[in-house]
Parts: C-alpha cells; sequence; structure tokens
C-alpha cells in the first residue's frame, strides 16, 4: 500500500498541476472542464492523506536523509489545497492583500522544486504490479470517490448559498463590474507601474518594413468601444466598457502566417495571431475616463475571452513579424 500511496500522489499531483494551468489559460469553456478535474484531483490527495501521513511520521522518526525538505513538501501541498477548498467554497476568499487563489497558486509554485527533488531522491521504478487490475480498480475507485466528493461539496455550496455558488465557470468572482473605480490595478508577477509622459511617450508600430509613431493625442481621437470582461487569475473578474481603437486600424498585416508582438513600457509582452487583430482594442479609455497608471495608461490591450495576463499594460510598441503566434512561452516569466 505505500508503494502504491506514494505513487499515486505523484500523479495526482501532476495532474492538478496540468490542470490548473490548463484552467488559468483559458477564459471560456475548456477552463471549466480543466477545473473539475483539478478539484477531483486535489481532493484524491486530501484523500490517501491518511495513508501518507503514517508514511513520512515513520521517515521523520527514522530521520532519514532529507526529511525535512519532504515534510516542508507535503505542507506546501497541504496548504495549497487547503486555500483552493476555500477559494472555490468562498468561505475566504482574500486575507488581507491577498486572495486565497494567489495562496493557492503560490504555494503550488514554491513545491515545485521539492517535488522535483522528491521525484529524484525518492524515486519509484514502475513495475508490472503498478498497472495490475488490483491497481487500476484502487485509482478508480479513488477518483470516483474524489469525484463524487466534488459533486457534493458543489451542491452544499449552492444549497447553503455560500458565496462559491457565484463563482464564474473559470473560478473568479465578480467584482467591481461596470463600475471603472472599483476594478483593481493588478499587475503579473514581478511587472511594476511605470509613470509615463504622454507630452513624450509615442506608440511605435512596425509592419514590415514600415515604422509608425503614434502620439497619445492621435489614438484619443479614436472611439471603438467594447464590453469586455477582465478575468484575473487572481481570482477575480470583472466587466467594464473599454474605448480605443482596434489594432486593425493601426497595422497592415505583411506576414500572414506571422504573429502580433506587443510589448510593455516594462518589457511584458504577448503574441497574438494576425487574424485577431479585429477583436482586440487598444484602449485608452475605461468607462469614459482616460486610464490611470494602475490600469495601463496611457494605452493597453483589451482582450475578450482572454485571461488578464494577456491584456497587455503600457502598451510602447507593436510590431507585425514572421514568427508565429507559438513563439512565446505559455505563461510571461515576468
Amino acid at each position: 500500500m505505500k508503494r502504491w500511496t506514494n505513487l499515486a500522489l505523484f500523479l495526482l499531483l501532476g495532474l492538478a498541476f496540468v490542470s490548473g494551468w490548463v484552467a488559468f489559460f483559458y477564459a471560456t469553456a475548456p477552463s471549466r472542464a480543466s477545473l473539475i478535474v483539478h478539484a477531483a484531483s486535489g481532493y484524491a490527495i486530501v484523500a490517501l492523506t491518511p495513508w501518507k501521513s503514517v508514511i513520512a511520521a515513520r521517515a521523520i522518526q527514522r530521520r532519514r536523509p532529507g526529511w525535512w525538505a519532504s515534510l516542508l513538501f507535503a505542507l506546501l501541498v497541504l496548504v495549497s489545497v487547503l486555500a483552493g477548498i476555500l477559494h472555490s467554497t468562498g468561505l475566504l476568499i482574500a486575507a488581507g492583500a491577498y486572495t486565497a487563489m494567489e495562496v493557492h497558486v503560490g504555494a503550488a509554485l514554491l513545491a515545485i522544486p521539492f517535488a522535483a527533488w522528491h521525484i529524484i531522491a525518492r524515486r519509484i521504478p514502475m513495475r508490472a504490479v503498478d498497472l495490475s487490475r488490483r491497481s487500476m480498480l484502487r485509482a478508480g475507485a479513488l477518483m470516483a470517490g474524489a469525484g463524487l466528493t466534488y459533486a457534493t461539496g458543489e451542491a452544499a455550496v449552492r444549497a447553503f448559498h455560500l458565496p462559491g455558488s457565484e463563482r464564474r465557470f473559470t473560478g473568479s468572482y465578480e467584482f467591481g463590474s461596470l463600475e471603472p473605480s472599483q476594478l483593481p490595478a493588478t499587475q503579473w508577477m514581478f511587472d511594476s507601474v511605470p509613470m509615463i509622459d504622454p507630452r513624450t511617450w509615442r506608440l511605435m508600430v512596425h509592419t514590415g518594413t514600415v515604422t509608425r509613431q503614434w502620439t497619445y493625442e492621435e489614438l484619443l481621437a479614436f472611439d471603438d468601444r467594447v464590453r469586455a470582461t477582465l478575468d484575473c487569475t487572481g481570482g477575480f473578474y470583472s466587466t467594464q466598457d473599454w474605448s480605443g481603437v482596434r489594432l486593425s486600424r493601426l497595422i497592415t498585416p505583411s506576414h500572414p502566417k506571422g504573429s502580433i508582438h506587443v510589448r510593455s513600457a516594462t518589457g511584458y509582452d504577448r503574441r497574438f495571431a494576425i487574424a485577431d487583430a479585429g477583436r482586440l482594442l487598444l484602449a485608452t479609455r475605461l468607462g469614459g475616463m482616460p486610464l490611470d497608471a494602475g490600469h495601463g495608461f496611457p494605452v493597453r490591450v483589451v482582450a475578450p475571452d482572454r485571461r488578464g495576463y494577456w491584456w497587455v499594460k503600457w502598451v510602447s510598441v507593436i510590431r507585425v513579424d514572421e514568427l508565429p503566434v507559438l513563439w512565446q512561452l505559455p505563461f510571461p516569466m515576468q
């Protein structure tokens, strides 16, 4: 049972990590399916905790080399799972400046190097018995029980009208929709808010060999409008009215199979498919008022149906080139 428990936990942690990041990647229906798998994996990890705690207690008593790293790894996993449950039920959405979702993700990221160490130091070689009928039945029963626990929990959240019943399909909570002053100003990881002088600022648009500089006043003259939902990976979403200029007005695609590279004044960047240019808005105003620094002044990208980290703020350069849209990390590292 010890071997099966350790192997099952290893596979479940991998499944939980991958399904969680897939859910972060989408702001449409696939996010919901991935979150169901993610939540079921978490409940399965909780179900195996009693057996794993016995295994861990014995290892600690023997003071096996690296026992403290294994203990810290286990604590980080439990913190991540607990924060995820608190977020999904709405029992604790935020504590001070940090949301339960940020704790959930942060603990998971901190656990990664310990997980890598654990896999190397406590390597479990695959054996034929791992794919035996008994093992498969155990795995099936575990996942069925985890799925039933998830479904029961969701039903309880709705029956008791907990805040979690109001979550969007991405798991995010509504905050300040159609109230621009209530929209939180958040940055991705280590990005920071720059102070930009609109009098000297220029938007550089490169299309092939042609470069066009746009002033802030020139961009303010456009009034394309869209109502779009900013769904932040920090755990909130907010629907707002944005206005500015469609990217399709600013570029002339010279590489039909290339991409649109949008870069911030901070160095943060994202690539978009050229076919999306008509849907992407370079916003100058939020709710009819000019953007403030925290929300991306002087201009930012509004990318409907994409998570918040695609909504590049403080845009300074837009370039159409021959590189494919996949020529970037799934998630920015800055």
